[in-house]
């Protein structure tokens, strides 16, 4: 059964057996706002891009994986590829993170979507990152990211290591930028 996260709220990732779920997947998905004749975004493409950036117990960035670099340099974390509009149904980009590769000086990996094209965040509705068991095609946890503002990015979860397993804690922070290099000043208080 999915839990709906709130900002702030963590779920394990460990089953009841005590084995860590393993590869997870975090998608997320997003339309654009279609408005009448005279709203502005009719018709308009969004091109929101997830991120994943890796960080060592020091809380220093050591890798990512996003639209220019699809896996993580060891190949733990891997990247969907580029949804450039968020036409369709569904998950738009996703993430797939093998837990059990995940080099042991990674402590943290966080999660960002950004507007590549610079659309806020008033643009985009039913915006959610969720997070899925990539064997049992399992839903775990959901969170929505549909809060409407002049913003363009929002820094959306993080996994964490966690006596011998790891955590997803739903993040909400807000932020701008067009990429997740943009973000890496407001990421560091969420470490």
């Amino acid at each position: 059964m999915s839990v709906s996260l709130a900002r702030g709220q963590s779920v394990s990732l460990s089953t009841p057996e005590g084995r860590t779920m393993t590869p997870v997947r975090i998608a997320l998905g997003w339309d654009a706002v279609r408005q009448g004749l005279f709203g502005g975004f009719r018709g308009a493409q969004v091109d929101m891009d997830a991120s994943a950036i890796l960080y060592d117990a020091a809380g220093s960035h050591v890798d990512q994986a996003w639209f220019r670099q699809l896996r993580s340099k060891e190949g733990a974390v891997v990247h969907s590829g580029d949804n450039r509009t968020g036409a369709g149904d569904g998950d738009n980009e996703s993430i797939i993170v093998h837990l059990d590769r995940v080099p042991p000086t990674v402590a943290q990996i966080v999660f960002t979507i950004n507007s590549f094209t610079g659309q806020s965040f008033a643009q985009i509705q039913n915006a959610f990152c969720r997070l899925v068991e990539e064997s049992t095609h399992t839903e775990i946890a959901r969170f929505d990211l549909s809060t409407t503002g002049p913003h363009t990015a929002e820094i959306m979860a993080k996994l964490s290591r966690a006596e011998g397993g790891w955590n997803l804690t739903a993040l909400g922070e807000i932020g701008n930028g067009r990429t997740f290099q943009d973000l890496l000043p407001s990421i560091a208080p969420t470490l």
